[in-house]
C-alpha cells in the first residue's frame, strides 16, 4: 500500500509540472485557435534565463523567480508581437508551421547562447525534501502542486469573473463578433501569449530545481501536450488537471508494469480517451450547422 501511495504521490508532482505547461498550450489555444508547438521550447528558454539571474546577478530565490516571470511575459508578448501579429488572417496551417519554426530557433538559441551542458539551477531552497506520515517530496515538487492548485482556481476567476477573462471567451468563441463588440483580439492575444510564457516558465524553473536543466528540456512540451489533449484544447482548467492524471498514470505504469511504459502510458491514454471523447475529457463539443 505504502509502493502505491508513494508512486501517487510522486505521479502528482510530476503531474503538477505536466499539467502547468498544458495550461500555456491551452491558454493560446482558446484565445488563438492555434497549437503551439514551441510552448517546450519557451518553458526552456525561461528556465536558463532563471539560471543565469541566479548564477550572475543573486541566487535570492524571490529575485529570481520574479526575474523569471518578468522575462517570460517579455519573451511571450515579443514572439506575439513580432513573429505571431503578423499571421493574423493567414490559413491556420502557416500560423503552426511558423510556432514550428520558432521551436527549431529557440532549442537552437540554447547553445548560442548558454551552452550544451546540464546545469544545476539551486537557490537554497526547493531541492530539500520534505517528510509527512513516511511520504517525501522535495520542497520544489510540493511547490510545483501548490502553484497549479493555485492557478487552477485563479483562473477560474479570471474566466468567470474578470473582463479580459470573458473579453478572451468571447474572442474564442467568435473573433469577428468580438471585435464588433469593441474587443481587441490583437490585445487579447497578447495577454494569451504572454500568460501562456508565464506559466510555462514557471514549470520550467520549478523542474530545473528538481531535475537540474539542459538543452534536452524542450521535451517537457511533449509531455504537456498529451495533457493538453487528454484535458481539452479548449480548457484551461481541464489541461491543468489532465496533466495530474497522465503524472500518476504514467507512475504506476512504471512502477507496476515495467519502466518503459511510463514513456507511452501518457500517449495509450489519449488514444483511448479521444476514441470514446475526440474533444477530451474537459473539452466543449463543437457544434457545426450545415
Amino acid at each position: 500500500m505504502s509502493f502505491l501511495i508513494d508512486l501517487t504521490v510522486s505521479g502528482l508532482a510530476i503531474g503538477a509540472l505536466y499539467g502547468l505547461i498544458a495550461m500555456g498550450f491551452a491558454v493560446i489555444y482558446k484565445a488563438t485557435g492555434l497549437v503551439n508547438f514551441a510552448q517546450g521550447e519557451m518553458t526552456m528558454i525561461v528556465a536558463y534565463l532563471a539560471w543565469t539571474i541566479a548564477t550572475t546577478l543573486t541566487g535570492n530565490v524571490f529575485v529570481v523567480v520574479a526575474g523569471a516571470v518578468i522575462g517570460a511575459a517579455v519573451l511571450g508578448l515579443a514572439i506575439e508581437r513580432i513573429v505571431m501579429r503578423p499571421m493574423l488572417g493567414e490559413p491556420l496551417f502557416a500560423g503552426v508551421m511558423v510556432t514550428v519554426a520558432l521551436a527549431v530557433i529557440l532549442r537552437s538559441s540554447i547553445t548560442f547562447i548558454w551552452d550544451a551542458y546540464p546545469h544545476a539551477l539551486d537557490l537554497g531552497v526547493g531541492r530539500d525534501v520534505l517528510r509527512a506520515g513516511g511520504l517525501s517530496l522535495r520542497g520544489a515538487q510540493v511547490a510545483a502542486i501548490v502553484t497549479l492548485l493555485g492557478l487552477l482556481a485563479g483562473f477560474y476567476v479570471f474566466f468567470r469573473f474578470s473582463k479580459f477573462g470573458i473579453a478572451m471567451r468571447a474572442v474564442a468563441a467568435d473573433d469577428r463578433a468580438a471585435l464588433l463588440m469593441g474587443v481587441s483580439a490583437a490585445r487579447i492575444h497578447a495577454l494569451a501569449w504572454a500568460a501562456s510564457s508565464v506559466i510555462a516558465g514557471i514549470g520550467g524553473v520549478l523542474f530545473a530545481m528538481v531535475y537540474d536543466l539542459s538543452p534536452a528540456m524542450f521535451a517537457l512540451g511533449l509531455k504537456g501536450f498529451p495533457a493538453t489533449i487528454l484535458g481539452g484544447l479548449d480548457s484551461v482548467l481541464g489541461s491543468g488537471v489532465a496533466g495530474l492524471i497522465i503524472g500518476v498514470t504514467e507512475n504506476l505504469a512504471g512502477g507496476y508494469l515495467t519502466p518503459g511504459m511510463k514513456d507511452i502510458a501518457g500517449f495509450l491514454m489519449i488514444i483511448v480517451v479521444l476514441m470514446v471523447r475526440p474533444f477530451g475529457l474537459f473539452g466543449e463539443r463543437e457544434i457545426v450547422r450545415v
